[in-house]
């Protein structure tokens, strides 16, 4: 079995980030796909911008994002501090503050999930 944690960091500026966020969410739709594998996808600093974008279904991005929605989760902090936590919030989407209002990257890595950041 294979724990992997997909941290999106890149915001939502530039095709750069958007190439970044279409593999992040692709690689977390293979580990969702692939029996006996734990993936969590987690929305951090300026990635969490890309939810609001996301949950719009006119996004091209949008079915991808779908796929594997039921797995993420977004820094409390970050969501706040880029301005989309309320977006956040009405997504229904579990907002994460285990270390001082920040996901804990920590105990991912002590529950031996591999970290992976796009």
């Amino acid at each position: 079995m294979t724990k992997a944690a997909i941290i999106i960091l890149a915001g939502t500026d530039g095709h750069d980030n958007l190439g970044r966020l279409v593999n992040g969410l692709e690689t977390a739709k293979e580990f969702a796909e692939t029996d006996g594998d734990e993936v969590q996808l987690i929305f951090d600093g300026a990635g969490t911008q890309w939810i609001p974008e996301l949950e719009d279904e006119s996004s091209d991005y949008h079915e991808l994002y779908h796929a594997v929605r039921e797995d993420a989760s977004a820094c409390e902090f970050c969501s706040g501090a880029f301005g989309v936590e309320d977006a956040v919030a009405d997504a229904g989407v579990v907002m994460l503050d285990d270390h001082d209002g920040h996901p804990s990257i920590r105990s991912l890595v002590g529950d031996e999930y591999d970290v992976i950041t796009f």
